[in-house]
């Protein structure tokens, strides 16, 4: 952390304070209600999938799985930077999480931006919706209190890293998975994945009609 950063960090907040109440109440439900607003993401892109290739599903399948990689990434790091919260280092801030609880990097901020790019690998068009959902609870982030800015672009980055790997690595081997499961004998597991793609009527079937 540097004197600019805790700078940008004071002005971020001194303008919160500035805001109408309403405002900072809503700020402050954001940063923890955007969770669930990608939690409601990944379960209809999981529902879509469904009915998509074994590809789109496994694709869909990890979207969420590369998000809690990357927030246990997330927590490696900041228990081994152990950066103190700007609302406990800056005088005169916001009040604080736990001591213990470091700020470096970020955790929604990661989660953020994990699920921003691993939801727009299941659908390019969805980064147009992600994509500001994630920054905007990056900043509620700084906009609260509780982290400094260089802590929420860190952790936009991690995030997005982490998705991106973690897709690739995994997309394969859960493209297997997913048609494995779609032939399963057990109607529970075929449940899980779906029933994949409708059948595309044969040119044979047409011209017995």
């Amino acid at each position: 952390m540097n004197s600019e950063d805790s700078a940008l960090y004071r002005d971020i907040t001194d303008f919160a304070h500035d805001t109408p109440n309403w405002v900072q109440h809503g700020a402050g439900i954001w940063t923890e209600a955007g969770l669930l607003v990608f939690a409601g993401l990944f379960a209809t892109a999981w529902w879509r999938a469904r009915r998509g290739s074994p590809r789109a599903f496994a694709i869909a399948a990890l979207a969420p799985l590369a998000t809690a990689v990357a927030y246990m990434c997330s927590e490696v790091l900041k228990s081994a930077v152990a950066e103190e919260r700007p609302c406990r280092a800056v005088a005169g801030a916001a009040a604080c999480p736990p001591h213990g609880d470091w700020s470096f990097p970020s955790n929604h901020a990661t989660i953020a931006g994990a699920a921003a790019v691993s939801l727009a690998l299941v659908r390019r068009a969805l980064l147009w919706l992600t994509a500001p959902l994630a920054l905007l609870m990056a900043f509620s982030r700084v906009f609260v209190g509780v982290h400094y800015p260089h802590d929420v672009i860190a952790g936009l980055a991690l995030g997005t890293l982490v998705a991106l790997v973690a897709v690739r690595l995994g997309r394969d081997p859960m493209t297997r998975l997913a048609g494995a499961m779609r032939t399963s004998p057990a109607p529970a597991v075929r449940w899980v994945p779906g029933p994949g793609p409708a059948p595309v009527p044969s040119c044979e079937t047409h011209a017995r009609r």
